[in-house]
């Protein structure tokens, strides 16, 4: 029975290709995770040389040939990737589904413009307040709610993300419905001139993207990232075995609103005009979609499903009406082809193999009986 199952399901032309392309990302995967400390730092000196290049008018001619290439390489590219880092952190790592995350974005965005114009900040002060309102949002939002699972804790996330966005609305002192103009931008930084031309902005925006991935690396690999493996795997088995998932929790939700803060500020430092339309709930979900597209947990994979989501709408934007069709056909394709996305890690992928916890449960479901929700919290109690 199980020999003519399997040769079904091998007739079937969807599992055929599904295996195909999982099986050439599952390489590209695993050579990443097997690769050598020298080989990483090599690919990652290419990239960011990819990305210092990147603005040149010959790969613009390519890369987009309808909309300025150096003005989408910050905005919506760059501002995508710096999120998706952010909320990687959280849904990733922690395996925390947070639908309102665009509140940081709006809360570090709404502290420079605010501080600005209204009070006369400097410009890096300003974003070091951002960062850290942002921050204590997280806090305050996660302190009553983390001890809800799964759905419940995203409706609740949500809620917050539509609270933020309607209090700028209705606060006068943040310019209503109108917005917030003009914005001041950065000063001068090593004889550049922050003005309206977006290339300073792009670079300025790719450095803090370095550093969040260091900063993120660093965390993965620390106490805290194993403790929030342990979590994301079996919340009950990890406080089982003493490791106190509420402060893991609070402070996943802390640093993944911090890189979302931080995001906000750079955004804001280039726009002349801050409005609360420029939050909409929609954004949180496309930046939850980059996340899972990518491969939540996995940095390179996220990096990618942030890009592709970003660039893909204004690559196909000779399509007119047509574009938002073709990229959401393109989606649908890859989730059916990859459900656990582009180079999800191979822990990921085991995790939702078994279905005991982490993304596609969001540690709402029981374990199942066979499997061993005790191994990643044996791996932090050692």
């Amino acid at each position: 029975m199980n020999t003519h199952r399997k040769a079904g399901a091998t007739g079937n032309p969807l599992t055929a290709l599904r295996a195909a392309t999982g099986d050439v990302s599952d390489r590209v995967r695993d050579w990443w995770a097997d690769a050598s400390r020298w080989q990483r730092w090599g690919i990652y000196a290419l990239v960011l040389l990819l990305a210092i290049v990147a603005p040149h008018p010959i790969i613009a001619s390519f890369m987009s040939p309808y909309t300025d290439w150096t003005s989408l390489l910050f905005n919506p590219i760059g501002t995508y990737v710096l999120l998706a880092i952010g909320l990687n952190i959280v849904v990733g790592h922690a395996g925390l589904l947070d639908l309102g995350f665009v509140a940081f974005y709006g809360i570090g965005a709404y502290t420079l413009a605010y501080l600005g114009t209204t009070v006369g900040w400097a410009f890096w002060p300003t974003v070091i307040m951002g960062v850290f309102l942002a921050a204590m949002s997280g806090v305050i939002l996660g302190a009553p709610t983390l001890r809800l699972r799964g759905d419940y804790l995203a409706i609740v996330t949500l809620g917050f993300g539509e609270i933020v966005r309607i209090t700028a609305v209705n606060t006068a002192a943040l310019g209503g419905a109108r917005g917030i103009t003009p914005i001041p931008h950065p000063p001068n930084l090593f004889g550049v001139e922050f003005l309206l031309d977006p290339l300073p902005y792009y670079y300025l925006i790719l450095a803090v993207i370095v550093l969040a991935v260091i900063f993120s690396l660093r965390l993965q690999r620390s106490r805290v990232g194993r403790a929030w493996t342990a979590i994301r795997e079996d919340e009950d088995a990890a406080e089982l075995m003493g490791v106190p998932t509420f402060r893991f929790k609070l402070l996943a939700f802390a640093i993944g609103a911090m890189v979302g803060g931080l995001a906000g500020t750079v955004f804001a430092s280039k726009v002349i005009f801050l409005a609360p339309t420029n939050f909409p709930f929609i954004l949180s979900a496309t930046i939850l979609a980059a996340v899972l597209l990518g491969g939540a947990g996995n940095l390179p994979g996220v990096i990618i499903g942030a890009f592709l989501i970003a660039w893909l709408p204004e690559r196909f934007r000779g399509f007119a009406d047509y574009r938002i069709l073709v990229f959401g056909a393109a989606l649908v394709l890859m989730m059916a082809l990859r459900p656990q996305g582009l180079l999800p890690s191979r822990q990921r992928s085991a995790e939702i193999k078994e279905g005991t916890g982490g993304m596609g449960s969001l540690g709402a479901e029981v374990p199942r009986p066979d499997s061993d929700p005790d191994a990643a919290a044996v791996e932090v109690a050692r």
